[in-house]
């Protein structure tokens, strides 16, 4: 095939198979590693094809009230992290991949590394978690003696490049803040690591945490970062502050808070709010043509 036909396929699978976007993506980029590492052909860029649009959705937002409920419901560790991603704007794994080096008590600070895009950032340590991440650290070194006496101690690095350093390992302060309970053998150096703690822990806990809450809404742990950077735009923090606490390289990424907030720069008021509110329900029809008595009455009747 030419150019020509692989670009009508990829437009009939955006048009005619109403494919998503990524399902397009992944069958160009399939074709493009086909002519390029196997057939060694260059394949011009397809300028008529049709793209599949990826849907544009806003976040789902939890009120501080539903925060406050959903953190009640959960216990130990798991909330500590809920706690923590709430209270900094973390993402999922970023919680999970914080070393002891990167809490900062007396800068009151937490760095984030290597974050989304291999970016360092850093973000507020809420004061609130101060003892909490104390009594934390406390449990982590007291695991981590544990393990030296046993001849073990080494953190698992997030970057394999670091794997190959002996220096270092078994560093305190190169210890997760929540690690794993247990050690695992590595078998390309035939050592013991200890790993960050799973993610899908946290995951479970918040899922049961919001079924006893009785929120409806289908939140994740990736929520509560959502919710972190919509109630600071709402206690009036401006939005480039916003921007780098989340680690956003776009200002627009930033902004889609701002629509679920349902207002831009003022608080916009509904005219039918306005009607009401001046008494303009007067001379309005019920457009079931029953009054609220009556649909009661029908309602029981069902």
């Amino acid at each position: 095939m030419g150019a020509s036909q692989i670009e009508a396929y990829l437009t009939h699978l955006a048009v005619a198979r109403n494919v998503a976007a990524s399902t397009q993506n992944q069958a160009l980029s399939a074709l493009l590693f086909l002519y390029r590492d196997v057939l060694g052909q260059k394949l011009p860029w397809m300028d008529g094809m049709v793209r599949a649009k990826a849907p544009k959705r806003l976040p789902v937002i939890l009120t501080r009230e539903e925060v406050a409920r959903l953190l009640v419901q959960m216990k130990g560790a798991p909330q500590l992290m809920a706690r923590l991603m709430y209270g900094t704007g973390l993402r999922l794994m970023e919680c999970m991949r914080l070393q002891v080096k990167d809490v900062d008590f007396g800068r009151n600070e937490i760095v984030v590394r290597e974050g989304k895009g291999l970016k360092d950032r850093v973000t507020m340590l809420p004061a609130s978690l101060i003892l909490a991440l104390r009594e934390q650290l406390e449990r982590v070194k007291a695991l981590h003696q544990l393990d030296l006496a046993r001849g073990a101690g080494n953190a698992y690095p997030p970057d394999t490049l670091v794997r190959t350093i002996a220096a270092g390992r078994q560093q305190w302060g190169r210890q997760y803040l929540f690690p794993s309970m247990t050690n695992r053998r590595d078998p390309d150096t035939a050592g013991s690591w200890r790993h960050h703690a799973d993610e899908k822990s946290v995951q479970r806990a918040m899922c049961n945490a919001l079924r006893l809450a009785g929120i409806d809404k289908p939140a994740t742990p990736h929520t509560l970062r959502h919710a972190f950077a919509t109630h600071l735009i709402e206690d009036g923090y401006d939005i480039r502050t916003v921007q780098e606490l989340l680690g956003h390289a776009d200002v627009e990424t930033t902004m889609i808070y701002t629509h679920v907030l349902n207002r831009g720069g003022t608080n916009v008021a509904s005219p039918l709010d306005r009607l009401q509110a001046g008494g303009g329900n007067a001379g309005v029809s019920d457009p079931t043509g029953h009054g609220t008595q009556e649909l009661v009455a029908i309602e029981r009747r069902r």
